[in-house]
């Protein structure tokens, strides 16, 4: 059998404490529209009785972000064995004026925004939103060069990793200050 002909992202969904708060977070901080709610008493997979509230955001380029809010579970928390940086939510901006005037406007809602933060092919900025999800916004600043060797370099990083868990040094130059490839 085959593997599927996959078409994108349809949606990611992650939990909320408030659906209300949280749609009106993202339309304010990020501009996203917000698409639709569905809501149910019963988990249509499941049949479970777990009453929800089901929010759909526009992302951007047909990529939705949602969220479920849970009012019969406990209190949401995060994955304590899990640092806060690894859990995050990637967004892309087209420029380096956007992603600094992404931070001005982020700020001026009285959030803690963390960066400009270089990655070598992208810089990015980090901020949490009511719910505790840590979000990203990035721009890319790589070369077709830069990505073709990390592609390159790839299999051969997990092949090394898998072996030694330590971190291979194949793109070492990613998060140098002026990497080879620039």
């Amino acid at each position: 059998m085959a593997a599927p002909n996959l078409k994108g992202v349809h949606h990611v969904a992650y939990r909320c404490k408030d659906a209300r708060e949280t749609m009106e977070f993202f339309r304010k901080a990020l501009g996203m529209e917000f698409k639709l709610a569905i809501a149910e008493d019963h988990v249509p997979s499941t049949g479970a009785f777990d009453p929800y509230m089901h929010i759909f955001m526009d992302a951007g380029n047909d990529n939705v972000l949602a969220f479920f809010e849970l009012p019969q579970q406990p209190d949401m928390g995060r994955d304590q064995n899990t640092p806060e940086w690894v859990q995050h939510i990637a967004f892309r901006v087209g420029t380096l004026d956007e992603l600094m005037a992404a931070k001005d406007h982020l700020e001026s809602m009285g959030l803690d925004v963390l960066g400009p933060t270089y990655h070598g092919i992208f810089k990015s900025i980090y901020f949490f939103d009511p719910n505790g999800h840590r979000i990203e916004l990035a721009a890319d600043i790589g070369t077709p060069e830069q990505y073709a060797q990390l592609k390159d370099v790839a299999m051969p990083m997990i092949e090394e990793w898998s072996q030694t868990k330590k971190a291979p040094k194949h793109a070492a130059w990613l998060h140098e200050a002026d990497g080879p490839s620039k």
